[in-house]
């Protein structure tokens, strides 16, 4: 962040090392910083601290530019949106960018940020279920649904923004995935190119909803009862700073076994047990957040198109709408309003149950809901946070860690009063799940969240939902 005391030292080297500007007279610097220059022009701008990213990489980022002339209080919003931009690289644990005044209207830009660690050896150690309060009551706390194996992550492959990810996990879900995303393929940085393939089993899966709950099926005579291959190539655009282009080629094959159709008849709906399609989507993105993991401030809309069935030999043809606007509104340091729309909606009639939506399925959901899911065509989901910030620590724990990467340890505490309200269209009006499906939903009650290193999330929260049903539940990552 831009601070008093990074501007104070920039006059101070301005003016030879003036011991009066700096320590001796407090009221010396403070006339200085009232009689800053009206327009400046950047003659440099120096990068320090980026031991393994590339300069062109954060010079993406800035909007700012050398001979151009800004006003005073233009360069210092500018500053303050191209520290946000660099720092949703997610490849910094700090960032910041210092005007330093060297003569009449002239200034050099000093941006100084400090890398992540960015080789990560995963340990996957996780649950098979949409969240911890599904696992914990309606599964019983099954040790058998935890899913556990490794993955190893590059987030910063030879320094240019690449993300490698190749794992392999073991447990209730069997998988091996791998995805390589270059960002930027050309010298304008503006064209990206992404790859994913994916390979999982399962010896237990859901197979329909009733009563508006998961209900699955293993089979002890058959090791697996679904197996599915995946592939896609990502093209993506980027104009702009915050706008986004991403259109998307894909291919899937799922099998099932036929012991499925005696729970659900209608999982796939074409008359084989195995499932083959091409897809094409394409998505917007316009995504100007201060914090891409935890944002209290900016908006953010993806809106995306797909198509299901590219080919006469494709054995799904649809056509699925997806948006997402978010809008984040921040009062002072202490209170921020977060408020989020989100819609779905399929033009059949009726879909494979692999392509089922609706509230309890990523990002749907209603707080207070947790432990339902509800099914249909159409889903709209208004989610909303008012949240307050009641603790903000930060400790250097650098004697006991090695590793500057995880020197600073950060605290921040929230308390947020949430009311979220949807409603989902099943036109097939599937009569086990009439309880909440075609009809309004809602679900409010507090929340307690927790960002920490690396920006991680932690959600304790108690909700009540529409039906006076009230619990407390525990979830990882922020809601929207």
């Amino acid at each position: 962040m831009l601070t008093y005391s990074f501007l104070t030292l920039s006059l101070w080297i301005a003016l030879g090392g003036n011991n009066e500007v700096l320590g001796q007279d407090d009221d010396a610097a403070e006339n200085i910083l009232l009689n800053t220059p009206d327009k400046v022009v950047i003659n440099n701008i120096f990068i320090v601290g980026n031991k393994k990213t590339k300069k062109n990489i954060i010079l993406r980022e800035i909007d700012l530019q050398t001979g151009v002339s800004y006003d005073w209080e233009e360069l210092i919003s500018l500053i303050q949106e191209d520290q946000k931009k660099i720092y949703n690289l997610q490849l910094f644990n700090k960032v910041e960018i210092t005007p330093l005044i060297t003569g009449s209207e002239q200034i050099e830009l000093l941006v100084s940020v400090t890398e992540r660690w960015y080789i990560i050896p995963n340990i996957i150690l996780n649950l098979a279920d949409r969240n911890l309060a599904e696992w914990w009551t309606n599964q019983n706390r099954d040790l058998s649904r935890v899913n556990y194996g490794g993955r190893l992550v590059h987030n910063n492959v030879g320094g240019r923004n690449e993300r490698l990810r190749v794992g392999g996990q073991m447990g209730f879900i069997r998988t091996f995935e791998v995805l390589y995303n270059k960002p930027y393929i050309d010298k304008k940085q503006k064209h990206g190119l992404a790859i994913q393939g994916m390979y999982f089993t399962q010896r237990n899966l859901q197979v329909r909803s009733s009563g508006n709950k998961q209900v699955f099926y293993s089979n002890e005579e058959e090791d697996i009862l679904r197996r599915n291959r995946s592939a896609s190539l990502t093209y993506t655009y980027r104009g702009s700073f915050y706008n986004f282009h991403y259109v998307t080629a894909g291919y899937n094959n799922t099998w099932i076994d036929e012991d499925v159709f005696t729970q659900n008849p209608n999982f796939f709906i074409h008359g084989t047990n195995s499932l083959e399609y091409f897809a094409l989507r394409y998505n917007y993105r316009h995504d100007k957040r201060d914090n891409i993991l935890y944002a209290t401030q900016g908006q953010l809309l993806n809106l995306a198109l797909t198509r299901y069935g590219l080919f006469g030999g494709d054995d799904v043809k649809d056509w699925e709408f997806t948006m997402n606007a978010n809008k984040y509104t921040k009062f002072n340091d202490k209170f921020h309003l977060v408020s989020g729309l989100s819609f779905n909606a399929f033009l059949g009639q009726r879909q494979p149950f692999t392509l089922v939506r609706g509230i309890g399925y990523n990002p749907y959901f209603i707080r207070g809901y947790e432990l339902n899911v509800v099914e249909g065509q159409q889903v709209i989901v208004h989610k909303n946070s008012l949240r307050f910030k009641f603790l903000d620590l930060g400790y250097n724990i650098g004697d006991f860690v090695p590793l500057e990467e995880f020197a600073y340890f950060p605290i921040k505490l929230y308390l947020s009063a949430n009311f979220d309200h949807g409603y989902v269209n099943d036109r097939n009006r599937i009569p086990e799940n009439l309880r909440l499906t075609n009809q309004y939903l809602f679900g409010y009650g507090l929340g307690l969240d927790l960002v920490t290193l690396y920006d991680m999330v932690f959600r304790l929260e108690y909700s009540i939902n529409s039906q006076n049903e009230g619990a407390f539940f525990l979830n990882i990552r922020a809601p929207f």
